[in-house]
């Protein structure tokens, strides 16, 4: 019941990661960055925000990039 429960979850989360790929990738836009190619990470939002470029994308923001390094990667 447990490991049905997982499965179920798993399965729900891989979908919504598929649809959002695919809405990405109409509008030719980085999925991890959502285009701005670049990440913020803020650990306090009161004192700083660290900014990285996108790993997913290389910074371009763009899908192709983004689909490319998914390529290389498997």
């Amino acid at each position: 019941s447990r490991l049905g429960i997982f499965q179920t979850i798993s399965a729900w989360n891989a979908a919504r990661y598929e649809k959002h790929v695919n809405s990405m990738e109409e509008k030719g836009l980085c999925p991890d960055c959502r285009g701005r190619g670049f990440d913020s990470y803020a650990p306090n939002e009161y004192y700083y925000n660290s900014v990285y470029e996108c790993s997913g994308c290389n910074g371009s923001g763009t899908y192709h990039d983004w689909a490319e390094l998914q390529t290389q990667q498997m």
